[in-house]
C-alpha cells in the first residue's frame, strides 16, 4: 500500500456560461472556486457542484475529479503566457494532491477519504470546452496525448471530506492495471502496436472499470478500429 497522500486542495463551481470572442456561450462547471470546510459528498458528487452538460458531465461513475498538481509544471511549460492561470483548480478538478499520479493509481482502487469511501472508475477524456476555457484550441488534444488527465471516482460511501483528509488506500483489486496503462489503451500512440487489441481485449473485461469506457473497449474489439475523436475535441 502506498503512503497516503492528502487533499491539498478542494473546488465545487456552478454550471455557469463559457464564453468565447464571437461565439455563443456554453454551459460549464469547468470554472471552480476553492473551498476550506468541509464538504458532503454525495453518490452523484460533492454539494455545491455542478455540470452544464449532464450527459457526458458528471453522474455515478464521474461523481469526483482528481488531478495531480505536479502536472501543472508541465502545462506553465507548454503555456506560459495562458490566460488562465495554471494552478490546481484550472482544470475543473475536484481534488488536488501530490504523490497521486497516473502511474501510482490504479483502476479500481478504494480510496478512504474523511468518511466517504471512493473507489477510480475511469480516466478523464478532455473535450473542447478545455479549448474554450483556455483559450486554446487543441488543448484538449494535447491533455489526451499526455496522458496526465486526472482521473475519475465512483462513491461507494457518502460522507464529508475536508481540506488535509488523506486518501489511504484500502483495496487494489486491479494491480496490473495502473491507469497510464489504461489511458494509453484508450489513446494509444501507436495504433499498430501488435499487443493493441489484446489490451483492448483485456480493457473491456475489468470489472471495476465505468460501463462506458468498458463498452468503448469492446466496440474497438468487434470492430477492429478506433472511434472518430473530432466532435469531442473540437469545438462545434
Amino acid at each position: 500500500m502506498h503512503a497516503p497522500a492528502s487533499i491539498e486542495a478542494l473546488f465545487i463551481g456552478r454550471a455557469r456560461p463559457l464564453a468565447r470572442n464571437g461565439e455563443s456561450p456554453v454551459l460549464s462547471g469547468i470554472v471552480k472556486s476553492s473551498l476550506e470546510e468541509p464538504v458532503q459528498l454525495s453518490f452523484r458528487g460533492l454539494s455545491g457542484d455542478e455540470q452544464g452538460d449532464t450527459v457526458f458531465h458528471g453522474g455515478p461513475e464521474k461523481a469526483v475529479h482528481q488531478y495531480a498538481s505536479e502536472h501543472y509544471e508541465h502545462w506553465r511549460s507548454r503555456y506560459p503566457d495562458s490566460r488562465v492561470p495554471l494552478v490546481p483548480g484550472a482544470f475543473g478538478e475536484n481534488l488536488s494532491t501530490t504523490g497521486m499520479t497516473e502511474s501510482s493509481v490504479f483502476i479500481g482502487d478504494i480510496y478512504q477519504a474523511g468518511t466517504a469511501l471512493l473507489q477510480v472508475s475511469q480516466g478523464r477524456q478532455p473535450c473542447w470546452k478545455l479549448n474554450r476555457h483556455l483559450g486554446r484550441q487543441g488543448a484538449a488534444l494535447a491533455m489526451q496525448i499526455s496522458g496526465a488527465t486526472g482521473w475519475y471516482y465512483r462513491v461507494l460511501k457518502e460522507g464529508r471530506i475536508a481540506r488535509h483528509d488523506r486518501l489511504e488506500l484500502i483495496q487494489r483489486p486491479c494491480p496490473a492495471w495502473p491507469l497510464e496503462r489504461l489511458i494509453g489503451a484508450l489513446f494509444p500512440s501507436d495504433l499498430a502496436a501488435d499487443n493493441l487489441l489484446d489490451e483492448w481485449l483485456q480493457a473491456a473485461t475489468i470489472e471495476q472499470l465505468s460501463a462506458n469506457w468498458k463498452t468503448t473497449f469492446a466496440r474497438r474489439v468487434q470492430s477492429g478500429r478506433m472511434e472518430d475523436w473530432t466532435r469531442r475535441l473540437d469545438e462545434p
